[in-house]
């Protein structure tokens, strides 16, 4: 599938999505987690229910408020599913945009790639919870095993690019007061989690 197939949200104008800068928020479908508290799950899981919106139609939107806004945000779902995507991050780019990508960690040599290549200025990284908890957090899509080993690899590219890298976690209900606490532990030195609130998710 094209990655052009898969834009399934636009939000035109956020003030939230990334701190002090103007944005907008282009959603990609599809996601390798299955997490029960997802709140976008239509987007995450059935990506093929949900209308695609035409790529032009969002880089005409950007080409008209390129002295606006900062930057673009793009999520998902999970975008560094989608094919093609650093084609994408490339055009976003070469319109003179900053480029934020929000992601669940579990590809960290994409994100290395694209820190190497420059086409992404910030990650937002969520740690969902301690790890031993990923497989119940993630519909078992994912090891404690493997996710510590993806995560160590995520840290390391945080210490040598601080102003790269923003980690999050969401509270959910399987998450107690000790877990936020052992998940904050986790990160480097001289990094804060932010911590978002849980909404609950919508019926599909």
């Amino acid at each position: 599938m094209d990655i052009s197939e898969l834009i399934k949200g636009f939000e035109p104008v956020s003030l939230c999505d990334w701190p002090s800068k103007v944005s907008c928020v282009l959603f990609l479908g599809g996601c390798n987690f299955r997490c029960p508290t997802c709140h976008n799950k239509s987007i995450a899981f059935y990506p093929q229910k949900v209308p695609s919106i035409p790529k032009q139609d969002i880089f005409d939107y950007l080409q008209r408020k390129r002295n606006w806004l900062d930057g673009v945000v793009v999520s998902g779902g999970e975008p560094t599913c989608a094919p093609g995507l650093d084609r994408l991050l490339v055009e976003i780019k070469d319109l003179g945009f900053l480029v934020k990508l929000d992601t669940n960690g579990s590809n960290p040599y994409i994100i290395e790639d694209y820190i190497n290549r420059g086409i992404v200025d910030v990650f937002a990284v969520d740690v969902k919870g301690p790890f031993e908890k990923y497989p119940i957090l993630t519909g078992n899509k994912i090891t404690a095993t493997q996710v510590e080993k993806n995560f160590e690899k995520i840290f390391s590219q945080a210490k040598l690019y601080p102003s790269k890298f923003i980690f999050r976690l969401t509270m959910v209900p399987f998450l107690t007061q000790q877990d936020i606490k052992t998940t904050m532990n986790y990160l480097p030195q001289g990094f804060e989690l932010k911590l978002q609130e849980y909404k609950e998710s919508p019926l599909l």
